[in-house]
């Protein structure tokens, strides 16, 4: 069973940096898609980077030129790994739960960002920007 868990969540103000991790386990596959979504209080989730592990990445256009996700960096027995998001240049409209999300197979870059194409979530780390 796919184990997700994220950490790195704080309170920043404007302008600040953070990094959240994605702890993942249960990898049975070399063939995933994998991503950070987010949700704002009555909000609906919206993605916020995400890839095919053999396509490129895509960002949301509100997070582009801030925000980075790392690749995932498997253990050598490839049954767990590490996703990052490094968030740069934080702004108050960036608070919400920062979700990591999984999924067996190929996304097509179309709907990486679309949160109904994953099935594995984590229970999500908060971040919170003060202006």
């Amino acid at each position: 069973q796919v184990q997700l868990v994220e950490s790195g969540g704080d309170s920043v103000q404007s302008g600040g940096s953070l990094r959240l991790s994605c702890e993942a386990s249960g990898i049975r596959s070399s063939a995933y898609s994998l991503g950070w979504f987010r949700q704002a209080p009555g909000k609906e989730r919206e993605g916020v980077a995400a890839n095919w592990r053999f396509g490129p990445q895509r960002y949301a256009d509100s997070v582009k030129g801030r925000f980075t996700m790392s690749q995932f960096t498997m253990s050598q027995d490839n049954s767990r790994g590490t996703l990052y998001l490094q968030m740069n240049s934080l702004k108050p409209e960036d608070t919400a739960i920062y979700y990591c999300a999984l999924v067996w197979g190929f996304v097509s870059s179309g709907r990486l960002l679309d949160a109904n194409e994953y099935r594995y979530w984590g229970q999500g780390t908060q971040v919170t920007v003060s202006s």
